[in-house]
């Protein structure tokens, strides 16, 4: 099987620390060419990933008729734009998270999906136990689910970003991530994006967002910590957790249902742990848990997933177009919600 030949447009730290290693080592893609804005950083992971080309000209990258896919890992607020130039030329399309912080150009780029017929996948990449979890919540597992909490938070960019800088051997500070101008949205959308993309993906289409951000600790006018009350459509309420401001960080999970519940990570190691009541009658009876085993729906690793549904012709399930806008109107509301102090209806939707 001939590998899909991909190009980088961004090649920067989360490039460098979470794509390109991973690609070298797998089977599916031949990166032929990386784009960035500093030559010093093209030249270090030209040589540690053993690709041949790099380029400070991005459009060169779109217009190069030997690639079949892109992977866009420029700032947020450049994704969609060089997504959409990728789908124009007629390549595939792999977007770094956020999406985006601007509900217009969520649209457009939902609208260049349709329009390309090419495979588009929109991070995050979900584990096996939110897979997991979503099967079985539709089976009823748990019954019906009344609520849910997903936090997802580290200590702030400038903890990323000290790696980043060892990496490339760099000094100094370029914390962007804190500039309202070049940034425009803060910690829910960097981090909070796993937390509400985690939950649309377990139990999909949200009605309507009540939101409550502040900047807590951090040198920004942008939020450092948010909380997102979400109303699901069969009238459950969930709530997703971030924060800039968490620096022994936090990943965790956990849906209610009449019936039970499931927490993520589970116990004793598992990934997912499902809890039953012993007694719907008795306060007082235990809760039997066990490990869920994940594996019959495990998805392959990230780039391979991408590589899958290239050649299905397919887009992927979870992490598609259609998610990764809804999840953007679900953050924008949210900030709009802390600002009005209102409840903000929601009108797309997280499948195709």
């Amino acid at each position: 099987m001939s590998k899909i030949r991909l190009g980088v447009i961004g090649a920067g730290g989360i490039v460098c620390r979470m794509h390109l290693p991973d690609l070298k080592n797998g089977e599916d893609f031949d990166v032929a060419v990386i784009g960035g804005r500093r030559e010093h950083r093209l030249k270090h992971q030209c040589q540690e990933f053993d690709i041949p080309n790099w380029t400070q000209d991005y459009d060169e990258i779109i217009a190069d008729d030997t690639l079949d896919a892109i992977l866009v890992g420029t700032p947020h607020p450049l994704h969609v734009s060089w997504g959409v130039k990728a789908l124009e030329a007629g390549k595939h399309v792999l977007m770094q998270k956020p999406l985006c912080g601007d509900m217009a150009e969520a649209d457009q780029f939902v609208e260049a999906s349709e329009a390309s017929g090419k495979t588009v996948m929109c991070l995050p990449h979900f584990s096996s136990a939110t897979y997991k979890a979503r099967q079985l919540i539709a089976e009823e597992a748990i019954g019906r689910v009344s609520g849910a909490r997903m936090r997802v938070s580290h200590g702030g960019p400038e903890i990323y970003y000290a790696e980043i800088r060892d990496i490339f051997g760099e000094s100094g500070d370029d914390l962007w991530f804190f500039d309202a101008k070049q940034a425009s949205v803060g910690a829910l959308f960097d981090m909070g994006v796993y937390a509400v993309s985690g939950l649309v993906a377990m139990l999909g289409t949200f009605n309507r967002v009540t939101g409550f951000v502040s900047t807590f600790d951090k040198p920004t006018e942008l939020e450092d910590v948010a909380t997102l009350v979400l109303e699901m459509e069969s009238g459950g309420i969930v709530t997703a957790e971030t924060s800039w401001c968490d620096p022994a960080r936090t990943g965790e999970s956990s849906i209610h249902g009449t019936a039970g519940k499931f927490t993520m990570p589970g116990r004793d190691g598992a990934a997912l742990t499902q809890w039953t009541p012993t007694s719907y009658t008795r306060e007082s009876a235990p809760v039997d848990t066990k490990p869920i085993d994940c594996s019959d729906v495990a998805p392959s690793g990230m780039h391979a997933h991408f590589a899958e549904h290239i050649r299905e012709g397919t887009q992927p399930p979870l992490s598609n177009a259609y998610t990764a806008r809804h999840v953007t109107e679900i953050l924008l509301a949210g900030l709009k919600s802390s600002e009005t102090g209102s409840a903000i209806q929601l009108t797309s939707k997280s499948d195709m």
